[in-house]
């Protein structure tokens, strides 16, 4: 098995207001030897900002702001701007998240050129009911059942009305174009699905539409081992190595003691995607900590951003969905392990 090494923790909830709650699930991208760091903080009440803080190489903060980086503005994200992702695409960065109302959480973008003033451009996931991604998805056929078995959480008893639009979570950017498309991973449980486009204008209604009609060729991943065998999520931005696209995502299991999140590993093919080229069959690292084990979501570690410095990988999540950490893994190590586990797509 790869050796992974806990560092430490990197970031408490502090007595601001706008995160005297926890921080989390933080968005990573290195510049020179600085980390940049936007994350998500969490204030009474669970509503949800980014924060910002920079460190001095991989581990070391100096800097971090009293007053969030990103707040919510817009009607679609009311209850809260929530685990953002970054990428730099050509000059100009962009930043994935979680766009909450207090019914519906769906990806959304907003793009930077500077680091600290980010323009946001709206919810870029599918704009339609649940009932239509049922039909649409049902008329596709070859699709995973539990694709459109999620009426318990779309239609409650209590209120039939609440939680109708598809939630489409965890988008990530890969850091390039691939054949001069935008290509971003997401999340409609329980895998994780793919998309590419020459423009992001393009990612109108008809374009979901008959995305979901072929919906099992954009399936990258679904959850086949025990430790995701309830669902997965696309994590940190893929990163590109001569054997592929290197993903750390994370997989959920139901224990008897309820949910819990690890981080798991897989490559991708660097021209088509899609395409799984191998998979650790085993978590890359677990909750094991009494600050991973408990806390506001027990049992967590959520993967959502890596810094490379020489051929160590560090890799930023959160940890029981309070406090933000580091694990770190030696790169060429990690992908000798996994081409050990290499398999085979017919996509």
């Amino acid at each position: 098995m790869i050796k992974v090494k806990k560092e430490c923790i990197i970031l408490k909830k502090t007595r601001f207001e706008f995160e005297n709650e926890g921080v989390l699930n933080p968005a990573v991208i290195r510049e020179g030897d600085s980390v940049h760091i936007f994350y998500r903080a969490v204030r009474k009440g669970n509503n949800s900002s980014i924060g910002y803080c920079r460190l001095d190489g991989p581990l070391s903060i100096v800097q971090r702001w009293d007053k969030p980086i990103m707040s919510p503005e817009f009607d679609y994200e009311s209850h809260g701007v929530e685990d953002a992702r970054i990428v730099k695409i050509d000059d100009l960065y962009y930043m994935t998240y979680t766009a909450y109302d207090g019914i519906n959480a769906r990806g959304a973008l907003a793009t930077s050129k500077d680091l600290i003033h980010f323009e946001k451009q709206g919810i870029i996931v599918p704009p339609i009911t649940y009932a239509e991604f049922v039909f649409l998805v049902e008329s596709a056929g070859k699709v995973n059942e539990y694709y459109y078995h999620n009426h318990k959480f779309y239609y409650q008893e209590a209120d039939p009305e609440k939680k109708i639009i598809l939630w489409d979570k965890n988008v990530v950017f890969f850091p390039r174009k691939i054949d001069g498309n935008f290509v971003f991973l997401h999340r409609i449980r329980p895998g994780i699905q793919l998309v590419s486009v020459k423009s992001l204008q393009d990612l109108n209604k008809e374009f979901w539409e008959n995305y979901f009609l072929n919906l099992n060729e954009h399936i990258v991943l679904d959850p086949i081992n025990a430790h995701e065998s309830s669902y997965i999520g696309s994590g940190c931005p893929p990163i590109e190595t001569a054997h592929g696209w290197l993903l750390i995502y994370h997989g959920v299991k139901e224990t008897e003691k309820g949910l819990v999140y690890s981080a798991c590993a897989a490559l991708l093919d660097l021209n088509h995607p899609v395409i799984e080229i191998a998979r650790l069959p085993y978590p890359l690292f677990s909750p094991e900590y009494e600050w991973e084990l408990k806390g506001e979501v027990n049992n967590v570690v959520f993967p959502t951003g890596t810094a490379l410095f020489g051929n160590t990988l560090f890799i930023y999540y959160g940890a029981a969905d309070t406090v933000i950490a580091c694990a770190s893994v030696s790169l060429s190590a990690l992908l000798a392990e996994l081409l050990t586990y290499s398999t085979k797509d017919e996509k």
